[in-house]
């Protein structure tokens, strides 16, 4: 896959230009993984490309697990923000919204599943694709894939539930 920003050059109507993580309530910024005010999170940014759901992150040297590969907690990360952030955006789908319409409800991670499926290299930019498998009334499940130059290093599966509201 091409850097998403190569993506939209080549096809602005391929990605959606704001990021799902842009439409969350100021209040539920805070995430590591993709709140935007979190100054020492990964600013992970998902957008629609189709119907799959794509964010791209670039590994830097403290993500080191070994020399020359990227810590696996640091993936399971990726994954589990992508795969949240795209089911807050499948269910906004689902109910017939369009981005940018309202503030997206937030949905946090019940269940996640990760299969290493070989070292991802930590000078590469990694690729993260989500698939949505179902969207149900307060649950949606997404499987997404990490890839590092076309490769793909891990899998994972995660259930996201809508944030209770006491939260």
């Amino acid at each position: 896959m091409n850097l998403i920003s190569d993506l939209i050059q080549a096809d602005p109507y391929t990605v959606e230009m704001k990021a799902f993580q842009d439409f969350y309530p100021g209040e539920y910024n805070h995430c590591f993984g993709c709140g935007s005010k979190n100054e020492h999170g990964h600013q992970l940014k998902s957008y629609w490309d189709g119907e799959q759901s794509v964010a791209q992150f670039k590994p830097e040297s403290f993500h080191i697990a070994f020399p020359g590969y990227v810590y696996g907690g640091l993936i399971a990360s990726l994954i589990d923000c992508h795969g949240s952030g795209t089911a807050a955006a499948a269910k906004f789908r689902a109910d017939g919204h369009e981005l940018g319409s309202q503030s997206l409800d937030r949905y946090v991670t019940a269940s996640i599943k990760v299969d290493y499926l070989a070292p991802t290299p930590i000078d590469e930019i990694l690729d993260l694709r989500g698939t949505v498998l179902e969207v149900g009334k307060r649950k949606v499940i997404v499987d997404v894939t990490v890839s590092a130059a076309g490769k793909v290093c891990a899998k994972g599966h995660v259930i996201a539930v809508k944030m209770p509201d006491h939260m």
